[in-house]
């Protein structure tokens, strides 16, 4: 026969295993992720698959993944649990999503558009995360107001809007980016390429942009390249075509500034 005290401390356990797990839940329903303390490159990683492979993110977004590649994407940016982030055009919340799911409930992602687009509103209104905060600002000047100290901003598939801008409206908005940052964070900014050589005025018809216009125009405001990854070239794209004409995915250049 198995003793009364027995069974009330297996209950007991039983009930407290219960609690933690209800709570596990009610944290990824409320901000997505409540992302744990970090102590080596491993569990990072671990962190970026559980991001991409979060519940609550959208089919369309789970589809887009096989041309965006969301963990990798998560690791060229190196985005960690407790940052403080600025996602530039963030249009339908792919990028932001991600993001807000690894910097956890300790962190913050500002996602600025020049108006709110539905699905973004859907997806919030679905799945909220708290620790996204919508901002409507002008693509000429996404910074929020009183932000300052931002340890990553990204600038994802949109660089090649700016091209509606002179040279020095341009500049001077990578010099915003660039005091919003602290001195250590990223600029993050990925785009459909052009064929080397492309100039500025083909970045409107193209909806791509050449990628040595990029370089040069944010090295200008401060920024140091740290990196240029790969992972998102496609050597099969011819680079004359608009985005959305093609049947394939489009080259697309990475680059990881730094401020000094």
């Amino acid at each position: 026969m198995i003793p009364q005290y027995y069974l009330s401390s297996r209950c007991i356990l039983i009930l407290i295993a219960t609690v933690g797990f209800i709570c596990r839940e009610l944290a990824w329903g409320i901000t997505g992720y409540a992302a744990p303390e970090l102590n080596n490159s491993q569990t990072l990683s671990a962190l970026y698959k559980q991001a991409a492979t979060n519940p609550i993110r959208t089919n369309e977004d789970k589809r887009a993944d096989a041309s965006r590649k969301p963990v990798e994407f998560l690791q060229f940016t190196r985005v960690q649990p407790g940052m403080q982030v600025l996602d530039i055009a963030t249009g339908n919340g792919y990028t932001a999503q991600l993001l807000a799911l690894v910097v956890g409930n300790t962190g913050k992602i500002w996602a600025q558009g020049d108006q709110q687009r539905p699905a973004f509103i859907k997806q919030l209104t679905d799945h909220p995360q708290l620790n996204i905060v919508p901002v409507i600002r002008p693509s000429e000047d996404p910074v929020p107001k009183n932000v300052s100290g931002l340890d990553l901003i990204t600038n994802i598939m949109n660089y090649h809007n700016s091209s509606y801008l002179s040279v020095t409206r341009r500049i001077k908005l990578n010099q915003r980016l660039f005091k919003a940052l602290k001195s250590g964070g990223y600029l993050i900014v990925i785009d459909h390429s052009t064929q080397a050589g492309t100039d500025i005025v083909s970045a409107k018809r193209l909806h791509r942009i050449n990628q040595a216009i990029v370089l040069e125009e944010i090295q200008k405001a401060g920024f140091r390249l740290e990196q240029e990854n790969n992972f998102l070239r496609n050597p099969s794209d011819p680079r004359n075509q608009a985005y959305f004409n093609m049947e394939i995915p489009t080259d697309k250049f990475a680059f990881r500034f730094v401020k000094p």
